[in-house]
């Protein structure tokens, strides 16, 4: 499937989005066998120079005509739309495509991969596209699984509290305008949302389904089945975008067929790969948004019993949705192709 390198040519289409500048701090940080870096982005973004590695690259534009060969990886972190035409382009022109979007996550022949918890699913890549999960379900299933091994999960319960960083740099920037304004007693625009989101809560991520979830929540039901090969696991999910620049967070009730103590489960999580219990009340230590945002791990606190239940834990799990929760989990995986390269 690749071809054993000292050096691998690498492409971000989206390059110059939230997530694309997190993969080249990403790049450099962790010191990837780099030989040549293909910047992609929209035509009003050609031309911009952004540095990694040493060194500066200058922005293409995005068009069908590519060129794409000689590309070893590509990453995908833009639009549905710019996914579902150009990964398989990438794909034909022999490049290993690593897919940040929902287009290909639920497809049986895309493997949809966090290295932690299924790397075997890069066992076999058909169509040369890979995909990474939601930035929600991606923490979640890093806490669940070795819950899971230990003591057979039965029930997931989710509540979602999302930054705005996870839907891109507008919302990011409508959250800094609006706090601006109502510190300064003046109106707010509302653009990227459907209401106002500074000093406010909005429960739904995505769009509503007939059935009332919206599309966040069936993502993280399908995604956290598929990943964890647990076709008929009980999980419901309710999504909340919340006025916080960046990292997710996430309250998590469990039931499992083995009852667990507290501190079993801290036991349990504190060897699990990527994952950091941070966990004293009595000492005011329990992850926040604001203290994860730049790190690489998945926080978990709160960590206690349900009593309401025979077997039932509470789980509080924090992380940066723009580093593990994307940018991060998707290098990760080329990381592992390049060691099992031959």
């Amino acid at each position: 499937m690749l071809k054993k390198k000292d050096r691998y040519v690498v492409a971000i289409i989206g390059a110059t989005g939230v997530v694309g500048k997190e993969s080249l701090a990403i790049l450099d940080e962790r010191k990837f066998p780099l030989g040549e870096l293909r910047l992609f982005a929209s035509k009003r973004s050609a031309g911009e120079r952004l540095s990694c590695q040493n060194q500066d690259w200058t922005v293409e534009e995005l068009t069908p005509e590519g060129p794409f060969d000689g590309i070893d990886f590509a990453f995908i972190s833009a639009s549905e739309e710019v996914s579902r035409e150009y990964a398989p382009r990438l794909a034909q022109a022999g490049a290993i495509v690593i897919d940040d979007s929902a287009v290909f996550r639920m497809d049986a022949d895309v493997p949809l991969v966090v290295p932690e918890v299924n790397p075997n699913a890069l066992d076999s890549i058909p169509r040369r596209i890979i995909s990474i999960p939601n930035c929600t379900t991606t923490p979640l299933v890093m806490a669940l699984k070795p819950i899971h091994q230990a003591a057979t999960i039965k029930r997931v319960v989710v509540t979602t509290f999302q930054s705005v960083s996870g839907t891109g740099a507008a919302a990011m920037d409508e959250l800094l305008e609006q706090t601006k304004a109502l510190l300064s007693f003046n109106e707010v625009n509302v653009t990227v949302y459907p209401h106002q989101i500074a000093f406010n809560c909005l429960p739904v991520v995505g769009s509503f389904s007939d059935a009332g979830d919206c599309s966040e929540e069936s993502k993280i039901v399908n995604e956290t089945r598929k990943i964890l090969g647990e076709p008929t696991l009980r999980l419901t999910a309710t999504t909340v975008r919340v006025p916080v620049f960046r990292s997710h967070s996430e309250a998590v009730n469990i039931e499992t067929a083995r009852k667990l103590s507290a501190n079993e489960a801290r036991a349990i999580l504190s060897t699990a790969p990527g994952v950091l219990v941070y966990d004293d009340p009595s000492r005011k230590v329990y992850p926040m948004p604001i203290d994860v945002a730049g790190t690489d791990e998945v926080y978990v606190g709160r960590i206690r019993e349900d009593a309401t239940v025979p077997s039932g834990l509470n789980l509080w799990i924090v992380a940066d949705n723009l580093r593990k929760g994307a940018a991060l989990n998707a290098i990760q995986i080329a990381e592992k192709l390049t060691q099992a390269a031959s």
